[in-house]
């Protein structure tokens, strides 16, 4: 019986982030001091996509169920992200790597829409890594919001009902623009997707690693997308 050939590198690959807050507990440090050490990582791990030959990058930065936690951390980790997009705009530019958001803007400050506007356009001629930040960001959200566009261009005759199928759904997705994953991570050793591109990852690969984010080297990054290139993929068929 044949076998599957193993698979090339993957050419996107979406990461959960998971552990900024644990990593700065147990250096007796608090939560934002971990999320600030997240965001330098960030830096590092876009640096290393385009020798691996990862022309996408996703990075999972803010979950619409993230509004739970503390007024305190909240409030830290927009300022975060108002302070990441400010330092790093010049050279994300200059790096060639552009820069896009998915999410609903609808709840966040006018100040970081306006700065995430801001980075889009500016990187916006950029095709050396294509680097996608969700932020507000749910799969079940995305769908909803999806569904919603999909179902007022039926109501206005854009689109026949009967038209719809698994490829109509994802042209109205945050990601219409963007490949699907073929490599999902999560750091910390949590195993699970947390409503993370639900749709998009329907046959991506998923790697759970242990590894709290701030600590998830270059190194290990490298490691975990060379092992990616060793599975079989059979995307629901059988060697002939």
């Amino acid at each position: 019986m044949a076998t599957v050939e193993p698979q090339e590198g993957p050419r996107h690959v979406a990461i959960i982030m998971d552990g900024n807050g644990r990593w700065a507990q147990a250096k007796g440090r608090p939560r934002l001091f971990g999320h600030h050490a997240g965001a330098r990582r960030v830096k590092e791990i876009v640096r290393a996509c385009k020798p691996l030959g990862v022309k996408y990058l996703t990075i999972f930065a803010f979950s619409t169920e993230n509004w739970k936690r503390t007024q305190s951390e909240v409030s830290g980790l927009m300022s975060l992200f108002r302070q990441y997009i400010r330092k790093e705009m010049r050279g994300l530019k200059a790096e060639g790597v552009r820069v896009r958001f998915i999410g609903d803007r609808v709840k966040l400050d006018k100040k970081l829409i306006a700065l995430m506007d801001e980075l889009e356009a500016a990187t916006a001629g950029n095709d050396e890594v294509h680097l996608t930040i969700a932020l507000n960001y749910g799969g079940r959200d995305e769908v909803a919001r999806a569904t919603q566009r999909l179902a007022r261009d039926v109501a206005s005759g854009k689109l026949a009902p009967d038209d719809v199928d698994e490829e109509t759904l994802p042209k109205y997705l945050d990601t219409r623009v963007l490949p699907d994953p073929d490599l999902v991570i999560r750091t910390s050793g949590e195993a699970r997707i947390s409503n993370f591109l639900l749709w998009q990852s329907a046959y991506a690969e998923y790697e759970f690693i242990n590894t709290l984010w701030p600590d998830f080297s270059e190194d290990e990054f490298r490691k975990v997308v060379g092992a990616y290139g060793k599975r079989k993929r059979r995307f629901g068929s059988v060697p002939a």
